[in-house]
């Protein structure tokens, strides 16, 4: 953590320098010690420190300086930094105005100059003023800061791409603390730049205004560039499937990438509690899974291109190779999509206008918090529902969930069923579909259709959250790799019809269990045809899959 600040203010170069020496002769080791040589300049340096979230404990200034006095400099700076001690230099002349500041200004001492030996007129005080200072300091936090609004579109993209990167930050709402003094004086430090939201605030004293996911990658280090243009294995996709085949080959020596378009992770990454994973009687997060597997890949040497996106793939001879959303390409000899799925669009008039601002798809374990006391509704009927739905009964004062059928018993695992049963604020909310959603700005109600009775019930709504069903993102591959009518990749015995193997295919023996119809490119996990939508079931396959793999790669 940087060390808290002494300033020192003083327009007589002499001077500041040799009251910068007596302080970091005897405080440099625990502080920071600058001046400034002009008041103005002092006040845009505690701006910028506010902005960095920097600890001032000493604010020293000369009270006879040109434009701005020792007095008012330490009264603006007292609006900036209210903690910070406050004490003047002063001549013997001055001695009325400083008895008058401390009496009328809230300034904590006056130095008399010379204030040799410093040992006697200057050490004793400050130990003093400093031992009280440290007695009611809170270290700030020290990392990234988002400041937005919590209805913001593009503040919750942001919150949920650091949340799932396992990137830790700070969230200022700027409407709902706006009565804060600390966010008051930040927002005043910002000064016209705090209307672009979201601004997202580094620890070295830069910001990103109006703030993008891509951005905040580059400069928080996370990868998008390839190191190498050729790779034994390339997967695309980085959730529980695609994370399995990359600590498998890496372990097992092949020089592996995995290109991820939002956070390793995938869906399951986005759990809020995942109770049936082997080997975690107690459960675990999808973010603390993600977290793992990407720190077991990484410690074989996989690298991780996140977030990147594959946008198109060909075939020359052996060589696969990928097309990135940036324009630049990847080859290698086998290449594994584990895509997974996204949720599929909820068709109901003002969703999608309203997404991001009170309507989400997924988990949403960013919203948890912000929900308290509020009404909750999920929709879906699956186990992701039904996790979520356990996860902000904790925070919301009721959460309902809307489901189409009569009951959660054909769609949910019994373990999840008995929990919500259990959970006095959880509602089951049967034979229900969402007709619209309402609101100006932000979700304000939504009507819900019962089924049952045909009727359309309109109830007030904040926030919604969305699962029902999930379709792959193949759309980049509909010219190369076959797939079923949904767009679900097929693999091994899928592709043998009538006895006869796929189309073009020219090695001689049939398509392995996980290969599509180019030889070289396999699937695993939920984007394959016939795929079992579980996370341990996506691990098997993408383990099992480099098995095949090294196969493959032993005839080409």
């Amino acid at each position: 953590m940087p060390k808290p600040i002494l300033l020192s203010v003083d327009d007589d170069s002499d001077v500041l320098r040799a009251i910068e020496r007596d302080l970091r002769s005897q405080y440099g080791a625990e502080y920071r010690v600058i001046g400034s040589d002009s008041p103005e300049g002092a006040l845009d340096l505690l701006k910028q420190l506010k902005v960095r979230n920097d600890s001032v404990a000493l604010l020293l200034a000369d009270q006879r300086m040109p434009r701005m006095d020792g007095v008012e400099f330490l009264q603006q700076a007292m609006g900036i930094f209210p903690g910070a001690k406050r004490a003047l230099l002063t001549a013997y002349a001055d001695t009325d105005a400083a008895i008058s500041a401390i009496n009328h200004a809230s300034i904590n001492y006056f130095f008399l100059k010379p204030w040799d030996p410093p040992t006697e007129h200057l050490y004793p005080q400050l130990d003093d003023l400093l031992d009280d200072w440290q007695a009611s300091f809170h270290p700030p936090f020290q990392g990234i800061r988002v400041l937005g609004t919590r209805w913001s579109p593009r503040s919750y993209e942001l919150r949920d791409f650091l949340a799932r990167n396992h990137v830790p930050y700070q969230w200022i709402d700027v409407e709902s603390s706006a009565n804060d003094p600390e966010t008051k004086r930040l927002l005043e430090a910002l000064g016209p730049e705090a209307a672009n939201l979201p601004v997202v605030l580094f620890p070295d004293g830069t910001k990103l205004l109006e703030g993008v996911p891509a951005d905040v990658a580059q400069k928080v280090g996370l990868r998008t560039r390839a190191q190498t243009s050729f790779y034994d294995l390339a997967i695309v996709g980085g959730g529980p499937a695609g994370l399995a085949a990359a600590v498998y080959s890496a372990s097992e020596g092949l020089h592996t990438v995995m290109i991820e378009r939002e956070a390793p992770g995938g869906q399951a990454g986005m759990s809020s509690r995942i109770e049936n994973y082997l080997g975690f009687p107690t459960g675990l997060s999808g973010g603390d899974l993600a977290r793992r597997a990407v720190v077991q890949a990484q410690r074989f040497g996989v690298e991780i291109l996140a977030p990147q996106e594959a946008v198109g793939v060909r075939t020359e001879g052996p060589y696969r190779i990928i097309k990135l959303a940036d324009g630049n390409e990847i080859s290698c000899h086998a290449l594994m999509i584990a895509t997974g799925v996204q949720w599929r669009r909820l068709d109901a008039l003002g969703v999608d206008r309203l997404q991001g601002a009170g309507i989400y798809y997924g988990g949403g374990a960013t919203e948890a918090l912000s929900c308290k006391g509020e009404i909750v509704y999920v929709v879906g009927a699956a186990n992701s529902a039904g996790q979520a739905a356990m996860n902000f009964a904790k925070f919301a004062e009721r959460v309902v969930i809307l489901v189409r059928g009569e009951s959660l018993s054909s769609t949910m695992s019994q373990y999840l069923i008995d929990q919500i049963q259990e959970t006095p604020n959880i509602q089951l909310w049967t034979h229900a579909s969402v007709a619209e959603a309402h609101g100006e700005t932000r979700l304000e109600e939504i009507s819900v259709l019962c089924s049952d009775t045909n009727k359309i019930e309109r109830v007030p709504a904040s926030s919604m959250f969305i699962f029902i069903g999930a379709l792959p993102r193949t759309g980049w591959l509909a010219n190369i790799v076959e797939r079923d009518e949904r767009g679900f990749l097929l693999t091994g015995p899928d592709l043998i019809r009538d006895g006869q193997r796929p189309k073009g295919w020219s090695l001689d023996r049939d398509p392995f269990l996980l290969e599509t119809n180019v030889a070289g490119i396999f699937s695993v996990g939920d984007v394959r045809h016939g795929s079992i939508k579980r996370v341990a079931s996506g691990v098997g396959e993408g383990s099992v899959a480099v098995q095949f793999i090294h196969q493959y790669l032993s005839k080409v």
